[in-house]
């Protein structure tokens, strides 16, 4: 269950005063909104997903992945931020093409060309349909929802009622993205090594 931690509705500018912290947290119309600790499966999925992805997009030069946490800016007023679990920019699209190219930011301004939520058992179906909304918002075109308890990896692509799934993948399937062309990922080698 994520956790008010104030009442008060944080304007952009308090919200760039606020210290850096390690912990995800999340701004919905100025609310400061902090989740417990994800469990060790929710940490250890998405690391494989932006391990597996970071190894593609570096080696083709694509653009940039980063994880959680890490704010991504969806509305000024009233204050939306959203942490996804995992993100990739598009160099050509973002103009985001290195490391480099993040060193002194605060916060991602730029449409995310991939989203990946790993979904914890405190997501209420509400809670996802408004973390879709504000990526639609913005014109994220794919999003992944990751679910360990169905061993399943849902993909959803933009369009213009909100999104669509275009494909399920569970064990035994091998994942393909239209927002990185020729990326595979089986979901076999993600979901099995927390089966043993």
């Amino acid at each position: 269950m994520t956790t008010t931690t104030n009442t008060k509705r944080l304007t952009f500018e308090e919200w760039q005063a606020l210290p850096e912290t390690k912990q995800k947290c999340e701004v919905v119309d100025g609310a400061l909104l902090m989740p417990p600790s994800p469990t060790d499966e929710h940490q250890w999925l998405g690391f494989e997903f932006a391990t597996q992805l970071s190894a593609f997009v570096r080696e083709r030069q694509l653009g940039i992945v980063l994880m959680a946490p890490r704010d991504v800016l969806v509305r000024r007023d009233p204050l939306r931020v959203r942490q996804p679990d995992v993100l990739f920019l598009s160099g050509q699209r973002t103009g985001v093409r290195n490391p480099s190219d993040l060193v002194g930011r605060r916060r991602i301004e730029e449409t995310p060309d991939l989203v990946i939520e790993v979904l914890s058992p405190s997501n209420t179906p509400r809670d996802i349909e408004e973390r879709l909304a504000d990526y639609r918002s913005i014109g994220v075109p794919e999003v992944w929802l990751a679910s360990f308890p169905a061993r399943a990896i849902r993909v959803l692509r933009i369009t213009m009622d909100g999104y669509a799934e275009i494909a399920s993948y569970g064990m035994g399937d091998v994942l393909q993205s239209e927002a990185l062309p020729g990326f595979e990922l089986v979901v076999d080698d993600v979901y099995g090594p927390l089966l043993g």
